[in-house]
């Protein structure tokens, strides 16, 4: 190789520049070695070498700071160095001088060191120095890196990086990776055990019930994302005095915990039914067992009674968007009826409103998981509720409910990923040959 910093054998000089050339290499030289212990800062490595004839050792400024040594004490000689090294890595040290002292060959491991009580993970890099300047990589060397005759170990090189920020750095990596599959089955098992419960308390949401004169039908759709299943909750059931109780709700929350308040609020509705009271009364009472029995939660509702018979449908809301009235191929909200959510305050008068239905008629109530998003505002998301909703084939709404709820929920964008929703629909059959 062309010695070009100290001026050896082929480099270039320029005439007359003689005396300056001696003071020109010793300054790029000084600069190399800036550079050099520079980079090994930032590497956070240095070198080392032991003489094996001499005893002599020589140490990198950087190689001190890694081993925690004072420069004053000077560089370790090898035995000294297994006094650095942590008991249970002494082997693999013995094990690398062994290569590179009798077989003459590069060898390489980490191994762990304590500086100043910290225990800290090294890169280890041995190489022999060869008699003669010679290397372990040097063509002088025999098949295999086997020593020729005239070729001897003289020395030992080394190279030692610290490596315990990366070894911490991963270990906190496979811990996060640990605790994320660790909450993913967690969050598995919790939305098994949360739609089990569910489904405990809900009847079928899948599915018609056919009554006189009305067919009703009902979709819970279920948050895709699991910390997002909540308190929605329904029941459409016919009473002793003929007439149908049709009712959807949501309580505050997600999780177990709403899960387990919507089935108290929906337990609750089921017995109070029997008192005969209007859906204005019901609202009242439930807002007293919210306030007084289910402290710091509050819930929406719309409640309603219809009347086969004369086709006449009685509600109230408590905080809940008002129902949907699909007639003759247009859909409408019907007038919000005045109420505040369950839970809001005490002594709450609850508005009854009634309309009567017509034949062909089909009404939707809906939690507010049908029509909000987190990308889109609540009106943006009623709209397409209402075009959808318009859009239904009149026989379907007659026929085949299932399958209007289907097609409804498509349209509009399949499930909400953040809340579950609840919808029920309300059909009023054409009576054959009208």
């Amino acid at each position: 190789m062309v010695d070009v910093i100290s001026g050896g054998p082929g480099q270039r000089r320029r005439p007359g520049a003689a005396a300056g050339t001696s003071h020109q290499g010793t300054a790029e030289r000084e600069l190399l070695a800036v550079r050099l212990a520079h980079a090994q800062r930032l590497g956070n490595m240095g070198w080392a070498e032991w003489d094996l004839r001499t005893g002599a050792a020589a140490w990198s400024d950087q190689v001190y700071v890694i081993f925690g040594r004072d420069p004053s004490e000077g560089p370790a000689d090898l035995p000294e160095l297994a006094g650095l090294v942590e008991p249970d890595d002494l082997r693999m040290l013995e094990q690398l001088l062994l290569t590179v002292v009798h077989e003459a060959e590069a060898a390489q491991a980490e191994m762990r060191i304590r500086r100043g009580g910290e225990l800290r993970n090294l890169r280890v890099v041995l190489e022999p120095l060869l008699s003669a300047g010679r290397s372990a990589d040097d063509p002088g060397l025999g098949p295999g890196g086997g020593l020729r005759a005239a070729a001897t170990v003289r020395g030992v090189h080394a190279v030692f990086q610290d490596i315990t920020g990366r070894r911490r750095a991963e270990r906190i990596m496979s811990e996060s990776r640990r605790q994320l599959l660790e909450a993913r089955v967690k969050a598995a098992e919790e939305r098994h055990v949360m739609l089990a419960l569910r489904e405990a308390i809900l009847p079928d949401p899948v599915g018609c019930l056919d009554l006189p004169r009305t067919r009703v039908a009902v979709r819970y759709v279920p948050a895709e994302k699991t910390a997002s299943l909540g308190g929605d909750w329904f029941e459409a059931a016919p009473l002793p005095d003929g007439r149908v109780l049709l009712a959807i709700g949501d309580v505050s929350g997600h999780g177990l915990p709403a899960i387990a308040h919507m089935a108290q609020l929906r337990h609750a509705l089921v017995g109070l039914t029997m008192t005969g009271r209007p859906a204005s009364g019901l609202l009242a009472l439930l807002n007293d067992l919210v306030i007084h029995r289910l402290e710091g939660t509050t819930a929406t509702a719309v409640i309603g009674h219809l009347d086969p018979s004369a086709r006449v449908f009685s509600w109230a809301r408590a905080g809940n968007l008002a129902p949907i009235l699909v007639r003759d191929g247009a859909a409408r909200q019907l007038e919000q009826a005045r109420g505040l959510l369950l839970g809001a305050a005490g002594d709450q008068a609850y508005h009854l409103a009634s309309m009567e239905l017509q034949e062909g008629d089909l009404l939707l109530m809906f939690t507010d998981g049908l029509v909000e998003r987190r990308n889109r505002d609540i009106d943006e998301g009623m709209a397409l509720v209402l075009a959808a909703a318009a859009r239904l084939p009149a026989d379907d709404l007659h026929l085949g409910l299932d399958a209007a709820l289907d097609r409804l929920l498509e349209e509009i964008g399949g499930p909400n990923p953040e809340d579950d929703a609840c919808l029920l629909a309300v059909g009023i059959p054409e009576r054959p040959g009208a």
